[in-house]
């Protein structure tokens, strides 16, 4: 932004005022106190105080200047009173503000003139980044940066900012940008790992991790994407940790999978455009359960359950046992632990279909915060199943929850949920699923 001057391109005099003013230090500070003065009032005025001053300095100041200044610590010098003693030395044919672009060895200009040239300037780049992508979404992700000066225009700023000002990443950042916009794998009906995306992205599989810089911007981009198509990621208090990777699969990132599955036992499945899942339906039909990872399931469209209802357990040996006896002719879900999004999904699909939910969990603090976030979170009719005192005190173990874990408690708020909750605390045991599996048989 700012023109420079080198050596080669001053003149004579201009070189020996140079070689004058920079032979004396004490120029030095006055001369940044002009400039700061410059940068703030957009000319050359205000005067500058230089302290704690030299024998050496002073003498330099007094031969500059024509003034006697003996004694003194400090000197304040204005704008004025250096112009007229630049006029009246040899360097009289100079500016005050060409001294200081000489000596700066950038043009001088004040900030609101910074700014507009700023503003220019980053109009220039987004034009030159729309001629990239005429046609495109990234188009238009381009045009509302600017009109309306939203989040990707402050994370824009910023990255400006850190960069020293620096046109080049701003550029760089403009064409991730339209890469990614028009890069989004839905668009092709698909889905990608992130660290798939990254590399095809980037040339870097880690770029979109946690805590890098260009994750924080994919995740600007991914909030514009889902809103120019209308699509609202539901604010949860229940689950928070699943609006991100909801947020990203419906842009069809996947931020994890390998981890992220559900068992199911006897549900029928539809996939997008009304067609049957014919890998599920062979599984329903043999009446066998079945681990389905996240990626399989966000393309499913629709569910059905026998009954419209489903058995939801928190444990994979009560899960098995389960399905062995009911052989199909019961739904029955594990989300074996904490509800991961591939649980979430399913929970969406069965309250859509108006399927009734009855959840099983184990009697120790985490378990009953599982349930009650699993009741309150489902859309259609849930109730406890199996959860009252009298199976928690047939479940009981010889486990005693410590104090910390039984703070956790404090948590539930959920009525029915109540009575267990005071078992629990007066007698400081933990139950198991597995401790009740025949209660479970009974229905």
């Amino acid at each position: 932004m700012n023109r420079s001057w080198s050596k080669e391109q001053q003149s004579l005099p201009a070189r020996e005022c140079m070689d004058y003013f920079r032979e004396h230090s004490v120029f030095d500070r006055m001369f940044r106190g002009f400039r700061e003065k410059y940068v703030s009032y957009g000319s050359f005025s205000g005067t500058v105080v230089i302290k704690n001053l030299s024998e050496e300095d002073l003498e330099v100041l007094e031969g500059f200047f024509q003034k006697n200044f003996h004694g003194k610590k400090s000197v304040s010098v204005s704008a004025a009173r250096f112009e007229k003693a630049l006029k009246e030395s040899r360097f009289g044919d100079l500016l005050p503000k060409e001294v200081l672009e000489l000596y700066f060895g950038e043009a001088m200009a004040g900030k609101k003139e910074q700014q507009r040239e700023e503003e220019a300037l980053w109009s220039q780049v987004f034009e030159e980044a729309g001629r990239q992508c005429v046609g495109t979404a990234a188009e238009q992700w381009l045009h509302e940066i600017m009109l309306e000066k939203g989040e990707s225009y402050f994370y824009l700023r910023k990255r400006y900012r850190e960069a020293g000002k620096s046109m080049e990443e701003l550029k760089k950042l403009l064409e991730l940008g339209i890469r990614v916009i028009n890069g989004f794998p839905y668009r092709e009906n698909s889905l990608e790992y992130l660290a798939v995306f990254g590399a095809r992205m980037t040339g870097n599989p880690h770029a979109f991790d946690d805590g890098e810089r260009d994750g924080q911007f994919l995740r600007f981009l991914i909030q514009w994407e889902n809103a120019n198509r209308g699509i609202r990621i539901k604010d949860t208090d229940i689950f928070p940790a699943l609006q991100k990777q909801k947020s990203y699969l419906a842009a069809g990132i996947l931020r994890d999978d390998i981890s992220n599955y559900v068992l199911i036992s006897g549900i029928r499945v539809w996939k997008r455009q009304g067609r049957i899942h014919e890998g599920m339906e062979g599984f329903y039909l043999e009446k066998e359960p079945v681990q389905v990872p996240l990626s399989v399931i966000a393309g499913w469209e629709r569910v059905e359950c026998p009954n419209k209802e489903i058995y939801i357990l928190e444990n994979p040996s009560v899960f098995a046992m389960l399905c062995g006896k009911w052989a199909g002719e019961k739904a029955c879900m594990c989300m074996n632990g904490q509800p991961r999004l591939s649980a979430v999904l399913l929970l969406d699909l069965l309250a859509k279909a108006g399927i009734k939910v009855y959840y099983a969990g184990d009697f120790d603090p985490e378990g009953l915060l599982i349930a009650q976030k699993v009741r309150h979170y489902y859309q259609g009719e849930a109730v406890y199943w199996k959860m009252s005192v009298q199976e928690y005190e047939k479940s009981k173990s010889a486990e005693i929850i410590s104090a910390k874990r039984m703070k956790m408690l404090e948590r539930i708020e959920d009525e029915e949920l109540l009575d267990t909750v005071a078992a629990m605390r007066a007698s400081t045991l933990a139950g198991y699923q597995e401790n009740i599996w025949k209660e479970y048989q009974g229905e």
